[in-house]
């Protein structure tokens, strides 16, 4: 396997539900370059959240091959590990400790000195709130917090699930250009996400899967200019609509109560093939190719909204032959007084 950051090959893994088995990630081939951010998109229960736990070594694979920067997994899981920061879940930071008592309570399991943690405490922007205790803290404040944590090694790769989930936009712009300086200082950051607006405005290069498996990965640019604009089209059924163009050779999916149509060179035709049908255009014009109308006409699902629960239940996992390693062991802070 190539040197690059991220590498799977054939990577799958499958739950079981109830007497049914559900293949959550079915051989995907995942190429990560080093520096950058790069996204990791796809629909709602496209495999995600799984692929990137199985990338930290907190879900087995059931097949397939992973290397992080370069070395094979599991095999050197504890030495890659003090190389990779991660914001997958929600932190369980002790509620009646400050911020800062919470990382330095971390940082003195991992041998990390007092002014490391005030470096990423001003780095994500709470510097001046590291002494509030956690239990004041709002959502964006939280997720800050989360992400200090993460940079507390100073890692080479940062892996971040949806990060800026249940923000409002002011929080999301905040994050956004937070990451997009870890990405230009050096870091290499596979960032999950939903929301591709911000996606674009921040990753150079993207993955996109579906079901599991990988439908395209590359430079933004170069996958938007390979891309064919689409007309959107305006009519009242848009279900019947839908069945007609379908059956007249086109490729459609639903953009809300409008459709895209693949392709733009004839305009016309559609309007045509919909009249046959007695079915009457209200609005037809060319859609330049952005991230989400990409994203749209690759996987047929509409982007979900940018608040909202990150994903659906989480079907009971395969008995395992072993317990699964976790990154590192999280201490348990002590009821100590927060810090002045």
């Amino acid at each position: 396997m190539s040197d690059l950051v991220v590498e799977t090959r054939g990577l799958r893994k499958v739950f079981r539900d109830g007497a049914h088995r559900v293949v959550a990630v079915d051989g995907l081939d995942l190429a990560v370059e080093r520096g950058g951010v790069h996204g990791f998109l796809g629909p709602n229960g496209s495999g995600k959240t799984t692929t990137i736990r199985m990338l930290l070594g907190l879900a087995r694979p059931d097949g397939g091959e992973i290397r992080l920067l370069g070395e094979p997994l599991p095999d050197r899981l504890p030495e890659v590990l003090a190389r990779v920061g991660a914001v997958v879940e929600q932190p369980q930071f002790s509620p009646d400790l400050s911020g800062r008592r919470n990382l330095l309570l971390l940082a003195r399991a991992i041998g990390l000195s007092r002014s490391r943690v005030d470096e990423v405490l001003e780095q994500v922007g709470l510097g001046d709130r590291a002494r509030r205790r956690y239990r004041g803290y709002s959502f964006g404040m939280r997720q800050r917090l989360a992400l200090a944590a993460a940079l507390l090694k100073t890692p080479e790769l940062l892996l971040l699930d949806e990060p800026t989930n249940g923000l409002d936009p002011a929080g999301i712009s905040d994050m956004r250009e937070l990451i997009a300086g870890l990405g230009a200082s050096g870091v290499t950051v596979l960032l999950s996400s939903h929301v591709l607006a911000e996606v674009q405005q921040v990753c150079s290069s993207v993955s996109i899967i579906g079901d599991g498996t990988l439908l395209a990965s590359g430079k933004v640019d170069e996958l938007l200019g390979e891309s064919t604009a689409h007309t959107r089209v305006g009519v009242r059924d848009t279900e019947q609509a839908t069945l007609v163009l379908t059956a007249a050779g086109y490729a459609v999916t639903r953009d809300g109560d409008h459709l895209l149509v693949q392709g733009h060179e004839h305009p016309d035709e559609i309007t045509r093939a919909l009249a046959g049908h007695d079915l009457y255009v209200t609005e037809l014009s060319a859609v330049r190719p952005d991230l989400e109308s990409f994203f749209l006409v690759l996987t047929g699902h509409q982007p979900r909204p940018a608040t909202g629960p990150i994903d659906g239940p989480t079907p009971t996992p395969a008995p395992e032959p072993a317990p699964e390693p976790t990154p590192e062991p999280t201490p348990a802070p002590t009821a100590q007084g927060d810090d002045a």
